[in-house]
């Protein structure tokens, strides 16, 4: 059972269908199902995989894929190590990336110091489609449990996906929407345990073929409970109760089915599923949210449509997304609700004078409100309507990317006190890469982007018990416009590969959170629950405002073997320092710079992995925000594969996490104080793959 904290507020939805005992029913399933068909392909040709190098959400084929430099991905074997409860800790051991970290219930991925609608997050090339860019306590719904590959991509291809998305784009694919037809019935099941968040998770994956048509199923459960830590959880309490982070504890259970028919020329499909989470929030406020997700999904390809084209491409999502934030008495202070269109196409081109790309049109309508006992958004309706081009070509030894594209959005609140927006939205990017010789490559990008101020940004007013906080909104703000330069050179053959990126991101009239201070005393403002100033009240005060911006950094990886190639070394370093305009000082919750060492050592079936990596100290902070103190965490993992081939097989892994047993506090993160990371910790595992 959860807490009491959870618990009492379970009759505000259905209670989760998920009990300590779903994931091991899970695991049991999806054992006989793999004992029933380990030796079914052994003597037949397995399906075709996509190379590795796929970018999916490049539209473009391999010999003209779109200059996305730097690019992450995330997949197989390391996916399997990095995944954590919230996308944002699964990503944040990746090269410029950190995370929102708002305790165990949600976190979002932060890409060099930019968060919130700066970052796009996609669900198998369709927006997410939940509220996780309103605010850091409200969880992505895009779940990495069953997910086969995570992509990060910056650069020329956000603009196939929306405007102004100054960070990047995270896209979490799954194979929900079939486009292969399998010869035998394929899936993967997995389940752990962790000693210190008390984690009991099982996940099952389906995927086969009846004729031409091919289906999916997947599902999962997730528990855990109040997380240990070493010492005090509020960092200015030294009552506080000592070794666990209060009202941390998480619940959530989902599924979901998919088919499609899969013709000579293309395919056509559809998916559904169900997304149920329950979790706490850490702090003195004790608040709790509990949300539900319904959505459906289309997606259909069809190769060479008309004369000229090769490809098109037709993508749509809707779903119906609400979620409660319900205070520590049970009371529901604030009812979110999210009901999202989204339509998108993509017809590729054959080459034009050397040159090959991808013209689309992408269509959002998005209805949100905020109501209940703290109405602090009105019911709002937006449009988003976009067309965008992107076409590259191949040079000699240069490689040359061009992009375009113009949106158009609207912002109407549906009542008679805020003023009804509209923008209009430019964005235009170049790139090129040039092999200076076999392996080597220098890489410039230059994005020009426009981004419209969110909901929340224009309209939101009052008091939000999930972040703490009293914040008020501008219905004047101006569309925030960012030019970004990026240079990289890198090694990309060999037994050694490197890469060194520096990055320059320009930001007029960037929208922040400011903390108010009108006793200029230097202690941010507070108010109690009627709206206050009281220096002892639970709510931090924060205004949007804008000024100007800039984020500056750098980041280098380098990766080489060692013993014959048994062991796989790699070292990283990343730095990011974000800057307001004016005497404004520091951007708030940036990143500090860190470092860090991966060893991976194979033998036969043992897999041994050592990530390590220290935080430096965050001294350069923003007006009325205090310092951070460094830590270095260790990882270890020890695993042994029970191989039947290639992309079969079992394996049982040993986890150890954080074993300094560091008291790490997160600088990007809002609950620092209250919600250090968890501490040392054990985790024990079974993935299955048949």
């Amino acid at each position: 059972m959860l807490p009491l904290s959870l618990s009492s507020n379970a009759s505000h939805y259905q209670r989760l269908p998920f009990s300590s005992g779903r994931a091991v029913m899970a695991l049991m399933m999806g054992m006989a199902i793999s004992s029933s068909y380990a030796g079914d392909d052994k003597n037949e040709t397995k399906p075709v995989e996509f190379p590795s190098i796929v970018i999916t959400t490049t539209p473009l084929p391999d010999r003209y894929e779109a200059n996305r430099q730097p690019v992450s991905v995330l997949q197989g074997e390391e996916l399997r190590r990095k995944r954590d409860v919230g996308l944002g800790d699964t990503l944040s051991q990746e090269l410029g990336i950190t995370s929102s970290s708002f305790g165990a219930g949600a976190s979002r991925p932060i890409i060099r110091g930019l968060d919130g609608p700066r970052v796009q997050i996609l669900d198998n090339g369709i927006g997410a489609m939940d509220l996780s860019d309103m605010s850091p306590d409200h969880a992505v719904s895009a779940e990495s449990l069953n997910t086969s590959r995570i992509e990060v991509l910056r650069g020329p291809s956000t603009l196939l996906y929306g405007s102004g998305v100054s960070g990047g784009i995270v896209n979490v694919i799954s194979r929900r929407i079939p486009d292969r037809l399998y010869q035998s019935v394929r899936g993967s099941i997995e389940s752990r345990l962790n000693s210190a968040t008390k984690q009991r998770t099982g996940t099952l994956e389906l995927n086969g073929s009846l004729g031409r048509f091919s289906m999916h199923l997947d599902t999962f459960g997730r528990k855990t409970g109040d997380y240990n830590i070493p010492g005090h959880a509020n960092k200015n309490d030294p009552f506080d109760k000592k070794g666990t982070v209060r009202n941390s504890a998480t619940e959530s259970f989902g599924a979901g089915a998919g088919g499609s028919y899969i013709g000579d020329n293309g395919f056509i499909g559809g998916s559904f599923s169900r997304l149920e989470n329950q979790y706490g929030i850490p702090g003195p406020d004790g608040a709790s949210i509990a949300l539900r997700q319904n959505r459906y999904n289309l997606a259909g390809e069809l190769h060479q449509p008309l004369y000229g084209l090769e490809k098109m491409k037709v993508q749509a999502g809707f779903n119906d997304y609400r979620h409660n934030e319900i205070e520590s008495t049970g009371e529901i202070a604030t009812r979110f609700k999210n009901q999202e269109l989204e339509g998108r196409t993509e017809l590729l081109h054959s080459p034009v004078a050397n040159w090959q790309g991808t013209l689309g049109a992408q269509f959002r309508y998005r209805r949100v409100s905020a109501l209940g006992e703290e109405a602090i958004i009105p019911e709002t309706r937006s449009t988003a309507t976009g067309i965008f081009l992107v076409e590259e070509r191949n040079w000699d030894s240069w490689r040359i990317g061009l992009g375009g594209r113009v949106e158009f959005a609207t912002q109407d609140p549906r009542n008679n006190t805020n003023p009804s927006r509209s923008f209009a939205l430019y964005n235009a990017s170049a790139s090129t890469t040039w092999k200076l010789a076999d392996g080597y490559k220098l890489g410039a990008t230059g994005t020009h982007g426009q981004r419209a101020p969110a909901i929340q940004e224009l309209y939101i007013n009052g008091i939000h018990h999930g972040s703490g906080t009293f914040q008020a909104g501008s219905p004047s703000l101006r569309k925030e416009i960012s030019n970004n330069l990026d240079i990289s050179f890198f090694k990309n053959e060999g037994l050694v590969r490197w890469k060194i990126n520096f990055f320059h991101n320009w930001i007029k009239d960037y929208i922040f959170m400011r903390s108010t201070d009108t006793d200029n005393n230097g202690i941010a403002d507070r108010v109690d629950e009627t709206g206050t100033l009281d220096p002892a009240g639970e709510f931090l005060v924060q205004n949007l405002s804008q000024t100007n911006a800039r984020f500056y950094g750098a980041e280098a990886e380098v990766m080489f073997p060692l013993f014959s190639k048994a062991l796989d070394v790699r070292l990283f370093t990343d730095y990011v320092r974000g800057r307001l305009g004016g005497n404004n000082g520091g951007v708030p919750r940036t990143t500090p710079l860190r470092f860090g060492l991966g060893l991976t050592y194979k033998r036969g079936p043992w897999l041994a992995d050592l990530n390590t990596f220290h935080i430096m100290q965050q001294n350069s902070v923003a007006a009325l925000e205090t310092r951070t103190s460094g830590y270095t965490m260790v990882n270890l993992e020890l695993s042994y594969r029970f191989a039947e081939s290639k992309s079969e097989g079992h394996r049982i892994f040993l986890q150890g996490k954080n074993l300094l047993g560091e008291q790490a506090r997160v600088h990007t993160s809002f609950l620092k104080d209250y919600a250090p990371l968890p501490g040392h910790a054990f985790v024990i595992g079974y993935r299955g793959d048949f």
